[in-house]
């Protein structure tokens, strides 16, 4: 039987553990930026940074609302790449499982494009995606909002319910669902949400998932 579906992951905390590591980099860069080009110190760079990021999804839309801020220069400034390699945390066995998951896979993340492609090459998969879709993409209108979803799905030609999201955030999920999407959430839950469909611990779950969601 054909698998008719397309796979559309996370990236940051789905397809690698970002929590130990990269997210404390980049937090402690984006309060360093704040401090840097809004005059503040670093306790009130960091109170605003956890301010935006809590009121509008992300710290970059607070400042290119409330400061002008030119969106690519804080991403390059906030994303050094050159770090990754000792930073990411991977899942052993998530290049053959993802190379074995039947189906298109796409990656649609918050982060940069820059950062999401040097992710994908530190962890050994960008050649198994279709289609690497960022922030830039959806004219930095982040997650949850369904703006980025509908372009994603314009750019790719697929319809929603040919689509799976992989995702670690309920809210994006919920988005997700309310389109028409199937949803795995990437959690270690005892109850899921009603728009979550089915929830995994890991990645490495995913195949045993698949015919269920063809």
């Amino acid at each position: 039987m054909k698998f008719n579906r397309v796979w559309v992951f996370d990236l940051d905390n789905t397809l690698h553990n970002a929590s130990p590591h990269i997210f404390p980099h980049i937090n402690r860069a984006m309060t360093t930026y704040l401090q840097t080009h809004l005059g503040l110190d670093a306790a009130g760079a960091g109170e605003l940074r956890l301010d935006y990021w809590k009121r509008y999804g992300a710290t970059l839309i607070g400042l290119m609302r409330n400061h002008a801020t030119d969106p690519q220069h804080f991403l390059r400034a906030t994303h050094d790449c050159s770090v990754l390699a000792r930073m990411v945390v991977r899942e052993p066995g998530l290049r053959a499982t993802l190379s074995h998951l039947p189906g298109r896979k796409l990656v649609f993340s918050n982060a940069p494009v820059h950062y999401a492609h040097a992710v994908l090459n530190v962890l050994g998969i960008a050649d198994l995606f279709d289609d690497v879709f960022s922030i830039e993409h959806t004219g930095y209108r982040p997650k949850p909002d369904c703006y980025g979803f509908l372009k994603l799905f314009r750019r790719n030609r697929v319809r929603a319910s040919a689509c799976i999201m992989v995702e670690d955030t309920l809210a994006n999920l919920k988005t997700a669902k309310k389109l028409g999407m199937s949803t795995i959430w990437v959690a270690r839950a005892a109850r899921l949400p009603a728009y979550v469909d089915f929830s995994v611990r890991n990645l490495l779950q995913l195949p045993r998932l698949a015919w269920h969601l063809n």
